[in-house]
């Protein structure tokens, strides 16, 4: 907590998705939260961090050897984090979170994190439904985290089916469902 402020730690994936992350950090702020941004490389591929910068008014930790203090960024985000958020948490990162793989900025703050979290899964319907997925969020589930979605819908693919990340509004009630708890 900051100033007062319930901090959320937001993480971003390389999901199409992730531009409703940039809404979500948004609203997340005008609602008085301290959030904190947490992007892969992939993620920066599809959305520049300099919006979620401007968005959350705070540093963007894109890369554990770059952070502007002298504790390692993801130690830091751990200690203050109320929440962790991964809106989208793509295939690749509830494989490595569940296996407990930290090879970026975002798998290693999840790993340290100890309180609560909440993974908004996005991905094409044949992804989500793989054995291999599943399986990683079964193993999560039952470590208690927290999932919304994913929704059914018309997926950037052009397909449809489960694999569309929550709406925001949705999101945010979790998000705050979880804080008052």
């Amino acid at each position: 907590m900051k100033d007062g402020k319930k901090c959320v730690v937001l993480g971003v994936t390389g999901g199409i998705a992730c531009y409703k992350s940039a809404d979500l950090c948004s609203k997340l702020n005008a609602l008085g939260f301290d959030v904190r941004v947490v992007m892969t490389a992939n993620a920066r591929k599809l959305i520049s961090e300099r919006i979620f910068f401007t968005l959350s008014c705070n540093h963007v930790l894109t890369d554990l050897f770059d952070v502007p203090a002298w504790m390692p960024g993801h130690v830091g985000l751990a200690d203050i984090a109320d929440l962790l958020v991964v809106a989208p948490a793509t295939a690749n990162f509830l494989g490595k979170f569940a296996c407990g793989i930290a090879d970026d900025a975002l798998s290693t703050v999840a790993l340290t994190h100890r309180g609560k979290v909440l993974l908004a899964p996005a991905m094409n319907t044949m992804m989500w439904e793989s054995p291999a997925v599943q399986t990683n969020c079964r193993t999560l589930r039952e470590r208690g985290i927290a999932f919304i979605g994913p929704e059914e819908g018309k997926l950037a693919c052009g397909t449809s089916g489960a694999g569309r990340m929550s709406e925001v509004p949705a999101i945010l009630e979790r998000i705050r469902s979880m804080l008052e708890d």
